[in-house]
């Protein structure tokens, strides 16, 4: 007998021919969070465990026809959009979730990889910030990608709150400041919304993880499809990342940590 369908997640994002990040690894999270997973991709990277050596950003009109095959077909309960790549393919999809108002909305400014390529052009960072980030129920960056965003250095604890309020500012309902860059014995993830700030800490691991952001992200919008609160949404998937990196392993001959999904 056919079993009911689960919980679907979209996520918008690049390809990454290695399989640790991006849509690859978003698809890997949904299925492992048990929610049916969708993707529109809107980028190709020819990437590997050494680093990315070439970007294409797909074509805004194929772009568009994805958007409309998957939400004209599925019950979506949670987008994540990840790279973008251009401030064209931001703007369009900035567009488009205004006027499909998803469920929820959860936006990673991916902007450079793990190995240090630039991901996102600048003109696309002000697109971001002033069309998409506003539409965002939950943010995402890591300190550089919070540094880019406000335009400036993020180095001690108490510059931690100060861009926690600053990002809300730009109309994000709520922020995780991703703490795996900060230079702190533990890592520390803090999350701010409107009830203030939430503290997650865990333990600091020797490896150099590869599509931890785009796991961590695409996590949250699994459980906000499955129905969890941000917060509980939040505190989820940070568990979940920490066991996948926990269980991470070297594919290939680059120095980065696959997620053990």
């Amino acid at each position: 007998m056919p079993h009911a369908a689960p919980p679907i997640a979209l996520t918008i994002a690049g390809s990454d021919s290695g399989g640790g990040a991006g849509i690859q690894a978003d698809l890997k999270t949904f299925h492992a969070r048990e929610v049916h997973g969708l993707s529109v991709i809107a980028a190709i990277t020819s990437q590997n465990t050494r680093g990315v050596t070439a970007v294409h950003t797909v074509p805004l009109k194929h772009i568009r026809s994805q958007l409309d095959a998957v939400f004209d077909d599925f019950p979506i309960g949670a987008v994540k959009t990840g790279m973008l790549g251009s401030a064209a393919v931001t703007r369009l999809v900035a567009k488009d979730m205004r006027a499909r108002q998803p469920a929820w909305l959860v936006v990673d400014p991916v902007m450079i990889s793990t190995s240090g390529a630039r991901l996102l052009d600048e003109d696309a960072v002000q697109a971001m910030v002033q069309e998409l980030i506003p539409q965002a129920d939950v943010l995402t960056p890591n300190l550089p990608e919070a540094e880019a965003l406000l335009g400036r250095r993020l180095r001690k604890s108490t510059d931690f709150d100060k861009a926690g309020e600053a990002l809300l500012a730009l109309g994000a309902r709520s922020v995780l400041l991703k703490g795996g860059h900060a230079n702190e014995r533990e890592v520390v993830d803090r999350f701010y919304d409107a009830r203030g700030v939430m503290e997650l800490r865990h333990a600091r691991l020797p490896i150099e993880g590869h599509g931890t952001g785009c796991t961590l992200a695409s996590a949250i919008a699994a459980e906000l499809a499955k129905g969890h609160t941000p917060r509980s949404a939040v505190r989820r998937a940070v568990a979940y990342v920490h066991r996948a990196l926990a269980r991470s392993y070297r594919p290939g001959g680059g120095p980065v940590h696959v997620l053990g999904h």
